[in-house]
């Protein structure tokens, strides 16, 4: 994921820049006044497409994994948060009611969970206690229930029991105070407290919906408590997991039938210091066991400043490949190459150190004051293999299968760093693609262009993996609508044959790289759409093509545009997202070249097109995008074609306002829409197109 970085914001934000470089040559604005015709060659079959071709990047950005996909409502539940333990908790009524309450490592619950809260109360009060505030609230829905559980400890005094109790967030009144308590929602109590620590569940029923609801805990008693892992799930889960996910959140990855999960970023990989980058062995096991970090993205940017915003790993590297399972996806984790981000430390890691880990040794967790070297690197990745795809009978693999998951995940992919450029990433990422292959000849190694599609820096990194045979070569452009429409031949000239193209990161921004401002318009789908054709007319060299980033909180985003927006109750896939998924819906097996009578090329005239075979329903899949406020009738032949049917399929996605958008309230408001057509009988299909459309035909045929 790119920064604010000014330097970037230049480099992307002209596509008259970039056609000066000679990507982008200047498409022809004019209309035409009569239908184009375009060939389809259905007996010229190109390259096969990729099954993984169109998919999905996920990032911890926006709040997209805690407050997000993870739906644990209670943040900091463990208190581990250091030098910020109390971050999501505060006293009710400002402690008028306690003595004391603070963080206390006296006799823990374990060496992982060192830190728990410890309440003090004078005198009995039901305003003893803390109030959680959730991830911007708590959502919850009327009906629901809900799991709560924590650790307590009974210290001197006489504390009979812990009140739990979901309330509706008070609103402001007319003035500055904010009213101690709102509407109740579910309550219970905790009794049968000890001297020593315990865990405690309950069930709560919502009596009712609030979106930003919050937990408020308060002594039975006076006397002391000692409280920890403070916790409330939802039972409503994707497959009722008790670690799950959220349902609706899932539901709109999985309706995209992607080909592809790439996690964990992004660059949360790499961290602002290798002390803060993302280690995967930290994010499994037990989850109340995993030791929170900072989020790399809380403090990037001023203007979007969330100081609040960690990791609480409950969604980790475990739970990543059980979700590729679910929703059909090839799993793509990307590993620390033994480089903090560039945009920030750029700290570095030494290729080699007296008294390092060696690459053979099997280490355990890692720890961040370690001062690791490139081998702890390379490790980490050999050991995430064998946890994946290695037999019980392996260290890590049984570690999988103590999990619940004996069969492997079926790993094929891993990419080496997200985002690097320059020899520094050069001369790590050769060592780390030997030693991989080395173990495992059949993992596909990812690697990275850069944040840049172009310049001495991508053309130089781009060289050198061709020379090491990389077999896929990740490249991200975030740049404006206008950009997207001139580059759909960028691949057109690129190598058939050596590595394959990664389009990892990409989408189009209204106003700049960055921007609070930027927009997921109709503008920026449409444009997306019509440089995806370019993608799929050259699926023999692009094999995997993911939008960035995936999900934002609309409370708690620090980046735009984003694919799919959520509150703590709802959620909406922008025009953006039903591109990805049409897309998706309609990759095919098989390219099919796609020629206009004009012998123009695809975007002359702003008419984009793209075609497939799909030999699983016998169809042929025709991709048409009309960038123009008219219009425009085309005529499809197709040449060669078999056994043709009478009716197609089309499915619409057109807006006439190009800068109209979704929303929670609106989230259809762009959305496709099915219809039917006749084929004609001579292999001809004749269809107008909407103004600023974007069209998928299916036409029952075979090539």
């Amino acid at each position: 994921m790119p920064t604010s970085s000014p330097s970037r914001i230049v480099r992307f934000a002209s596509s008259v820049a970039l056609s000066a470089l000679g990507l982008a040559p200047a498409l022809a604005q004019t209309q035409p006044t009569a239908a184009t015709t375009l060939t389809v060659q259905v007996n010229k079959p190109g390259a096969p497409v990729s099954k993984n071709m169109y998919g999905l990047f996920f990032e911890d950005i926006n709040f997209a994994a805690d407050g997000g996909l993870y739906p644990e409502l209670v943040k900091n539940k463990s208190f581990e948060i250091p030098g910020q333990h109390f971050i999501g908790w505060n006293a009710i009524g400002g402690a008028a009611a306690l003595a004391a309450y603070t963080v206390s490592s006296e006799k823990p619950i374990s060496a992982t969970n060192n830190h728990f809260v410890r309440l003090t109360a004078a005198t009995a009060s039901p305003d003893a206690g803390l109030i959680n505030e959730g991830f911007r609230g708590m959502g919850i829905k009327q009906d629901a229930e809900y799991t709560f559980s924590v650790y307590l400890r009974r210290g001197p005094g006489s504390v009979s029991g812990l009140q739990v109790t979901l309330e509706e967030e008070a609103r402001r009144g007319a003035g500055p105070e904010v009213a101690p308590s709102g509407r109740v929602l579910a309550q219970t109590t905790i009794t049968g407290l000890t001297g020593e620590w315990k865990k405690y569940t309950a069930v709560l029923k919502a009596s009712g919906t609030a979106p930003k609801a919050r937990l408020k805990l308060t002594l039975e008693g006076a006397g002391t408590l000692d409280m920890d892992v403070v916790t409330l799930f939802p039972k409503d889960t994707w497959n009722k997991r008790e670690n799950g996910l959220r349902t609706d959140l899932v539901q709109l990855l999985k309706d995209m039938n992607p080909g592809f999960l790439r996690f964990p970023g992004g660059c949360i990989v790499e961290g602002r210091t290798l002390t803060e980058r993302y280690q995967w062995k930290e994010t499994i096991g037990e989850v109340n066991s995993r030791v929170p970090l900072v989020n790399r993205w809380n403090m990037e940017f001023r203007h979007r400043s969330t100081p609040d915003y960690f990791q609480s790993f409950g969604l980790g590297f475990f739970e990543y490949f059980q979700l590729s399972e679910d929703i059909g996806a090839e799993p793509v984790p990307i590993l620390n190459v033994g480089m903090a981000c560039q945009f920030n430390s750029a700290e570095l890691a030494p290729i080699t150190a007296a008294g390092g880990p060696s690459v053979s040794e099997a280490t355990g967790h890692n720890h961040a004051d370690d001062d690791p070297t490139l081998e702890t690197f390379i490790q980490d990745a050999l050991d995430l293999v064998e946890f994946a795809n290695g037999p019980a009978s392996s260290p890590w693999g049984a570690k999988r299968v103590a999990m619940g998951h004996p069969a492997p995940f079926n790993l094929k992919y891993i990419g080496i760093g997200n985002e690097q450029w320059g020899p520094q990433y050069l001369e790590r990422y050769e060592p780390f693609a030997k030693a991989v292959k080395a173990k495992y000849p059949g993992i596909n190694i990812v690697s990275s262009a850069g944040p840049a599609p172009a310049g001495d820096l991508f053309d130089k990194a781009t060289a050198r993996l061709r020379e090491l045979k990389a077999e896929v070569i990740d490249e991200h452009y975030y740049a404006s609508p206008e950009w997207f429409r001139q580059n759909v031949g960028r691949y057109d000239n690129y190598p058939t044959t050596g590595s394959k193209i990664f389009a990892g990161e990409y989408a189009a921004q209204t106003v700049g790289i960055a921007s609070p401002d930027n927009k997921n318009s109709w503008d920026t789908a449409i444009s997306e759409a019509a440089f995806m054709t370019g993608l799929e007319r050259n699926a023999d060299k692009v094999v995997m093509a993911s939008y960035a980033p995936m999900l934002a909180h609309v409370d708690a985003w620090q980046w735009t545009p984003n694919m799919i927006w959520f509150d703590n109750l709802r959620s909406y896939g922008t025009p953006n997202y039903y591109v990805q998924k049409l897309y998706a819906l309609n990759k095919g097996t098989t390219m099919l070249p796609v020629q206009r009578a004009d012998n123009g090329k695809n975007g002359q005239d702003n008419l984009f097109s793209s075609a497939v075979a799909d030999d699983k329903t016998g169809e042929i899949v025709v991709k048409l995008v009309n960038y123009s406020p008219q219009a425009r009738p085309v005529t499809v032949n197709l040449q060669g074609v078999k056994k043709l049917g009478k009716t197609g399929k089309a499915t619409v996605l057109a807006s006439n306002d190009l800068n109209a958008v979704n929303s929670l309230d609106q989230p259809r408001n762009v959305a496709p829409k099915d219809e039917s057509f006749k084929v004609g009988s001579a292999a001809v299909v004749t269809y107008t197109l909407a103004p600023n459309s974007f069209t998928v035909l299916r036409i029952p045929g075979k090539h």
